[in-house]
């Protein structure tokens, strides 16, 4: 079994091996996942390590620098738009309990409970908007309209991000959250 920090390594002695380059992109001969019973890693302060990326300890630190609180939370808006993303063709799950204090349990009205990509939206206060930037900024991952954390899309390309189908322009970041959304970053 392959500890986190050794999977990073081989990930990046891999990409330095095959030639691969900030720019060109993080393609690697295989899937960024972690070894079987391997666990995610935590992201990087400067939000450019490489996938899997685990939910951050420093909740209300990362709540505060996304515009966030811990709760109240509420019904007032309730919701579940969903995020997928995708890395050279392989799916990087979603953290687990992103916005989601450790130690005590309070959680912003805008987290993750499980690993499947579903962020809950549970506001106290009607007409509260959301992006998807306040769900990268508290999870720790860097996100442009280049990259994802520590992955690039090719020079010259995008992240390409859609919701419901359609192409989003712009700057990912700013993406409006809103009920039942399909959301997919794909770079590679």
């Amino acid at each position: 079994m392959k500890t986190p920090v050794a999977l990073v390594a081989l990930t990046l002695a891999l990409a330095l091996t095959s030639g691969c380059s900030a720019e060109r992109g993080t393609t690697t001969s295989g899937p960024m996942q972690p070894a079987s019973g391997g666990s995610a890693v935590e992201p990087s302060l400067d939000g450019a390590s490489l996938p899997p990326w685990a939910a951050p300890t420093d909740v209300p630190a990362r709540a505060a620098s996304a515009g966030l609180n811990l709760g109240p939370m509420g019904t007032a808006e309730h919701y579940h738009p969903h995020l997928r993303i995708i890395i050279d063709g392989t799916d990087v799950p979603v953290a687990r309990n992103i916005g989601v204090d450790p130690a005590t349990g309070a959680m912003s009205a805008l987290h993750t409970h499980e690993g499947d990509g579903t962020i809950h939206i549970e506001s106290d206060t009607e007409g509260a908007v959301f992006t998807l930037g306040q769900l990268f900024v508290q999870w720790g991952v860097k996100l442009t309209s280049r990259q994802i954390g520590g992955v690039r899309a090719e020079s010259g390309s995008e992240v390409e991000v859609t919701s419901n189908g359609d192409a989003v322009v712009g700057d990912p970041m700013d993406l409006t959250l809103a009920p039942e959304q399909e959301i997919v970053l794909t770079v590679g």
